[in-house]
């Protein structure tokens, strides 16, 4: 496998906690923008806020929504698979 390079992101937690995770995608829906991040143990999914250079991420504090759109995107990338795909 190819070495790629990826952009990473470190969130602190409401407990001071700091993790660091990749972007692994960045994609729309329904006219809000998500980010996909991955670490080693988990993936999680965040609303991009603000405007073009000026953005930041919003955790999703419901996990069914959160859930909802993993799966979605899932799906979306299941059925329309990118030829030479780089994230």
């Amino acid at each position: 496998m190819q070495d790629e390079q990826r952009d990473y992101i470190t969130i602190e937690d409401e407990n001071g906690n700091r993790k660091e995770y990749t972007v692994e995608a960045l994609f729309d829906m329904e006219d809000e923008f998500f980010a996909l991040l991955k670490a080693e143990d988990e993936t999680i999914v965040m609303k991009v806020e603000g405007e073009e250079g000026d953005q930041y991420l919003v955790g999703i504090s419901d996990p069914i929504e959160s859930e909802a759109i993993l799966d979605a995107y899932q799906i979306a990338v299941k059925h329309a698979p990118l030829e030479d795909s780089k994230v």
